[in-house]
């Protein structure tokens, strides 16, 4: 399977990751990496692969909150002391994630203004992917969000190649990410696949005339 190499460019600094230290680890497709309740000690950062963040709520099914790919923290929380983890990992595909000491992670942000700087740059980013994320709930069609997810997935938001080809994800999951059914999931993915603007290999290619569904009023 092909995926785009994406690394964000306010992670320049910390390139493979290698400048962040700690020990990377493998995990394979659907495999746990941590669950919520659990101690929150450490953070990661994703090398190669994807991950898939849920929560659950007062013994509610729980609700995915962020598709997570290569160059993404997560579990970041810690280094504001929250002692527990306050949403479930889960390995999308095979992936390769390095995983930091929150001490040792505090101890380079006040060493490195760069890597300080790159930092701060990432959390900054993720608070507006998730207002992006509220105001596509409140202002969007569904299958308006179901398009952002898959450009966002794919990296395509604004400039991209040609095809992306991005893990395969269950419809149930994507209506969990969209706010949907899974049966809607499934009409618009195939209207979708029947426009060109999808079509499924290993995984789903994405193509940017998706954008025109984004785009639509």
């Amino acid at each position: 399977m092909k995926r785009a190499n994406h690394t964000s460019s306010y992670l320049g600094d910390f390139n493979s990751g290698a400048t962040l230290g700690g020990e990377v680890s493998r995990y394979q497709d659907k495999q746990s990496i941590y669950r919520q309740g659990e101690p929150a000690e450490t953070l990661f950062y994703i090398q190669k692969g994807a991950v898939r963040l849920s929560t659950r709520r007062n013994n509610r099914p729980s609700a995915v909150t962020a598709i997570l790919g290569v160059g993404d923290f997560f579990g970041e929380l810690c280094l504001a002391d929250y002692p527990h983890r306050m949403s479930t990992a889960v390995a999308l595909t095979d992936s390769s994630i390095r995983t930091i000491k929150k001490e040792k992670m505090l101890q380079l942000i006040r060493k490195s203004h760069r890597a300080s700087n790159s930092f701060v740059a990432h959390l900054l980013s993720s608070v507006k992917k998730y207002r992006d994320q509220v105001a596509d709930l409140l202002t969007s069609s569904a299958d308006q969000r179901l398009a952002h997810v898959l450009l966002q997935l794919a990296h395509l938001g604004r400039n991209g190649r040609a095809v992306v080809e991005i893990p395969f994800l269950s419809h149930k999951v994507l209506a969990e990410m969209v706010g949907t059914t899974r049966s809607r999931v499934n009409v618009f993915m195939n209207r979708f696949r029947k426009q060109g603007f999808i079509n499924y290999g290993e995984g789903i290619e994405v193509r940017p005339s998706l954008r025109k569904v984004v785009r639509k009023r």
